[in-house]
Order: structure tokens, then C-alpha cells, then sequence
């Protein structure tokens, strides 16, 4: 009997998963924590140093796709468009500021 009720709602779940809601699941938003974990993860030196570079690209107000851009593995240094790395205009310019604010207020921190 068990066994029959487990697998009857295995064979529901599909079909009552394909009767939800047809919108796209929002991405999930990126924290600062996020940004700072991933920023160490792909070789920034120390935790300090790490988080205040996140606290800087959040301050410069880079957009939510252009922060999921960073801390995905797609992100690339080397992408066609080496102006912009693959984020917006706009992005791309927050970053770079937020670049030259890093190399003055977070690289003198501990790592």
C-alpha cells in the first residue's frame, strides 16, 4: 500500500508542477556577502579586502544582472568586448569606478 502511494505521487508531481505558473522564476539577487565570497573564491586576497570591494561595487549601484554576471562563472576578463566585459554601458562604467576606489581604499586593508 505504501509503496503504491509513493508511487502515485511521484507520477502526480510532474503533472501538478506543469499546472503552476508559466512566468520564469525571478533570479535570485546577489548580495554583498555573495559578491565578497565570490570575489575571494576567484582569488581576491583576504576576507577584509574582499568584502570592502563589495561594499564598493554595491555603493556604485551596479545593476542585479551585472552583479549575477560577476559572481557566475561566465564572467570574462578577456570577452569580446573588452570595454564593457559583457555588462551594460552603464555597468561597465560603476565598475571601473568602483575599481579605481578599490585600488585606493581597500588594497592598504589586511589580506
Amino acid at each position: 500500500m505504501r509503496i503504491s502511494l509513493i508511487a502515485a505521487a511521484l507520477i502526480a508531481l510532474p503533472v501538478l508542477a506543469a499546472c503552476g505558473d508559466d512566468t520564469p522564476a525571478a533570479a535570485p539577487t546577489v548580495t554583498q556577502a555573495d559578491l565578497a565570497k565570490s570575489l575571494q573564491d576567484k582569488g581576491f586576497k583576504g576576507k577584509e579586502r574582499a568584502e570592502c570591494a563589495a561594499k564598493l561595487f554595491f555603493d556604485q549601484g551596479i545593476s542585479q544582472d551585472a552583479l549575477r554576471l560577476m559572481v557566475s562563472n561566465e564572467y570574462d576578463t578577456k570577452a569580446a568586448d573588452e570595454q564593457t566585459l559583457g555588462m551594460s554601458k552603464d555597468d561597465a562604467e560603476k565598475a571601473r569606478t568602483a575599481s579605481t576606489r578599490i585600488a585606493s581604499e581597500c588594497m592598504s586593508l589586511p589580506g
